[in-house]
């Protein structure tokens, strides 16, 4: 599926919220208000009818209803003009709330998100791989801990969850060397079904690294760039599509998945896939046979001095074929970038950043531009809060479709 570019995208910077001064759009102006301070911060009311092209007078009407739902709230007047002084308006943090879930083959994070996509509570749950009454188990004990934190008032305004996770969790069985019930457990595990019965609450659900490049897309570079491939490095490379400012999935909800891409051109099919030499899942064993933490891979000990050898050894591994898909994806997409992120630390990142770069003049770019290579500013939290912005998006943005039809 790609999203329709003829509406407006929710999450693209070039966003002008265009609303309709006629009567039975007050839901979708309420959006179009909204979305205009999201993308732009504290307005008062003149800029936003400014930016919305909706008049005064049907700002004014609109702003009423949503300082009295609580989704906004005034801010100190503005001062020092002619006139009666602006008051802006910005958005309410306490105007709603969402629960991402990241569920990987390693960790399990939990994020409680505020209307303003900024992570109040966080929990993590690390693991040799992901056990499904673990989950669950873990998951109730964070809500009641969340319904600790929020007073029924704004246990009310939870909009949902949303869950990001592989697409087969259970895949690579011998690559990761998996307990074979394990595996067993996940394929008959509803994993969106069995979160929804434990919290009563709405739940959507989306690819791991797709939630990623929709956390990048709507709160992180992809304000400022239209078309480009997401990598995010975590125990298996992976990665999504923006074009045009719109999230692309594809038929499958696959679209973007880099890690899959034949590093090979001999048709075998043992040919190396890209994931079998550029994920985090190798980094971790050469730690481990050196006799070092294996869960160092995901915080600073990666840069320190014990570790920085066997970790510069794997970005000499993974900068090539990182680079190589690189070529390939910009021969059929024509990218203006590549916004790299990772479960990693900023040191290790902009080490491998730098060396894709350097790698990328090893190879022919004869008829291509090559693409800008931008560090991700999201992070390990990339994937939860991707998934929590599923439920405030479906329910407050002006694009509806934006994020609903994922799980179709």
């Amino acid at each position: 599926m790609s999203l329709s570019p003829d509406k407006a995208s929710a999450a693209a910077s070039n966003l002008k919220p265009r609303g309709s001064s006629q009567g039975g759009m007050r839901q979708y102006n309420e959006r179009v208000v909204l979305q205009a301070i999201r993308l732009n911060g504290r307005l008062p009311g003149a800029e936003i009818a400014r930016l919305t092209r909706l008049t005064a007078q049907s700002i004014s009407l609109i702003t009423k209803r949503l300082l009295e739902d609580e989704l906004l709230i005034k801010e100190t007047p503005l001062r020092g003009k002619v006139g009666q002084p602006s008051v802006p308006l910005a958005l309410n943090p306490d105007g709603a709330f969402a629960i991402g879930v990241k569920v990987g083959r390693r960790s399990l994070d939990i994020l409680l998100v505020d209307f303003t996509c900024t992570v109040r509570e966080r929990w993590n749950l690390s693991y040799s791989f992901a056990d499904p009454e673990q989950i669950l188990t873990h998951l109730a004990d964070c809500l009641v801990k969340i319904k600790a934190k929020l007073s029924p008032h704004l246990w009310e305004r939870v909009q949902g969850i949303g869950i990001a996770a592989p697409l087969h969790i259970g895949g690579w069985q011998q690559l990761l060397g998996l307990d074979a019930d394990v595996v067993a457990r996940w394929e008959r595990f509803q994993l969106k079904t069995e979160i929804a019965a434990l919290t009563g609450l709405p739940v959507q659900s989306i690819k791991d690294t797709t939630a990623a490049c929709v956390a990048e897309l709507v709160a992180g570079r992809g304000r400022d760039v239209r078309n480009f491939i997401y990598v995010f490095v975590d125990t298996f490379i992976g990665g999504g599509l923006v074009l045009d400012s719109h999230l692309h999935i594809g038929k499958h909800g696959n679209a973007g998945a880099l890690g899959s891409l034949s590093l090979g051109i001999t048709g075998s099919a043992n040919s190396p896939q890209l994931l079998n030499v550029a994920s985090l899942y190798k980094l971790e064993s050469r730690f481990i046979a050196a006799g070092l933490d294996g869960r160092a891979t995901s915080d600073e000990r990666a840069a320190s001095a014990a570790y920085w050898p066997h970790t510069q050894a794997w970005i000499a591994e993974t900068a090539p074929p990182i680079a190589f898909a690189m070529l390939n994806s910009s021969c059929l997409l024509d990218l203006e970038g590549v916004i790299l992120d990772g479960c990693f630390c900023s040191a290790v990142k902009e080490a491998l950043i730098q060396a894709v770069v350097t790698s990328m003049q090893d190879f022919n770019w004869e008829g291509v531009v090559p693409p800008q290579v931008l560090a991700g500013t999201i992070g390990s939290d990339a994937r939860a809060l991707g998934g929590a912005l599923l439920p405030l998006y479906a329910n407050f943005a002006p694009d509806r479709d934006l994020f609903l039809k994922l799980d179709g």
